[in-house]
């Protein structure tokens, strides 16, 4: 049976379409995805993340537990509320999870990991956190929403409680804010500024109808994906799996590497990779003939880019959409190193000839 977050009523109550996402019971739009893409863009809309589980890691050496069980080394982080975007690897250096790690104290941080890997995330980290001495402690008791866009920060203000104004008004980008019961990061997944808020689950329903009351909208998990893949984000599951390491994934600035003796799990696996040289790499797709670009389709290599005599090479789509904000068919794919700067996609039985691009479409509402 699947799950369902504190504000699933709140989901039927603004006639949102209900899905079966990684187990639970969520509203892929509430009418028009493709207004809703926009309106994040252009104003401001707003997610329930509440599937997504917070866990809070405290006394002991968290420090050291983090520096072994990431690729990115949590010593960057010396700002109270300085968060850290990184992958958690296995033993063969396929990623676990991506994840965000707020440092609040040397006896307190706080981590957010996806919905569809929760349940393997913490048997992992409890597996390795009793040897640090490190308390962990999944919030059940929490629920998170996430407002995004231009104006998510202004719209929210006028109906967030005075003193989480006061402590998230003058956050930085990618830090977070304890507000007591709640608790602010700004942070998200579409490529615009805004927020995620982290409140007791009870009081989760009546803060949504405040928000929507201050004009920002709800907003599905179809546009939520549009809007990530866009931002060149990477989606768990689809561009990174157990079976891919960050450096295939686009993730390879997410390695922390120095200090060099900082043996973090996966490292030797990842530095082997590295030495013999990558073969794959993720590159963005723009396709230049109609059609619309998905995931697992054949990315062919065009033959100019190979080397005489040399056999066709191909890759695979890992996320496709069409670009409501560039009125084109985009997606991330993982191919070989050698492709230059267009390609053929196989749509249909048809090859179909793609640009190749940098991996990120849209910042901050602008074409990159």
């Amino acid at each position: 049976m699947s799950n369902k977050t504190v504000l699933f009523d709140k989901h039927v109550e603004y006639k949102g379409k209900i899905v079966d996402f990684a187990g639970w019971q969520m509203p892929v739009n509430y009418g028009s995805q493709i207004d809703e893409h926009h309106q994040v863009r252009k104003d401001a809309g707003m997610f329930d993340v509440s599937h997504m589980v917070i866990v809070d890691l405290r006394s002991g050496d968290i420090k050291g537990l983090l520096q072994k069980l990431l690729a990115n080394d949590v010593a960057k982080l010396t700002e109270s509320g300085k968060a850290l975007y990184s992958c958690m690897l296995n033993p063969n250096g396929g990623v676990i999870d991506d994840l965000i790690v707020y440092y609040m104290s040397d006896s307190w941080y706080r981590v957010v990991v996806n919905a569809g890997t929760a349940e393997k995330d913490l048997a992992w980290i409890n597996e390795h956190a009793a040897a640090f001495d490190v308390s962990v402690k999944a919030r059940d008791d929490l629920a998170m929403i996430a407002v995004q866009g231009p104006k998510a920060r202004e719209k929210s203000f006028a109906v967030l409680p005075v003193d989480v104004v006061e402590a998230a008004t003058p956050l930085k980008r990618f830090f977070g804010a304890d507000c007591g019961d709640w608790f602010v990061g700004r942070t998200g997944y579409t490529g615009e500024d805004g927020f995620e808020i982290m409140v007791p689950s009870s009081e989760a329903p009546a803060l949504w109808d405040e928000l929507a009351g201050a004009g920002i909208k709800p907003c599905g998990l179809g546009a939520r994906d549009t809007l990530r893949l866009e931002a060149g984000m990477n989606l768990y599951g689809s561009d990174m799996t157990e079976e891919t390491s960050p450096l295939v994934s686009g993730l390879g600035w997410t390695i922390a590497w120095q200090p060099e003796d900082r043996d973090f799990i996966g490292r030797s696996v990842l530095e082997a990779e590295k030495a013999e040289g990558i073969k794959q790499k993720i590159v963005g797709l723009i396709l230049e003939e109609r059609g619309v670009l998905r995931g697992h389709q054949k990315v062919i290599v065009a033959q100019e880019d190979l080397p005489p005599g040399g056999a066709q090479l191909e890759g695979e789509i890992t996320s496709g959409t069409f670009s409501p904000s560039l009125q084109k068919s985009i997606a991330l794919a993982r191919v070989p190193v050698e492709i230059g700067d267009s390609c053929v996609v196989e749509i249909r039985g048809k090859l179909l000839r793609a640009a190749v691009v940098k991996p990120v479409f849209v910042r901050d509402g602008q074409a990159v």
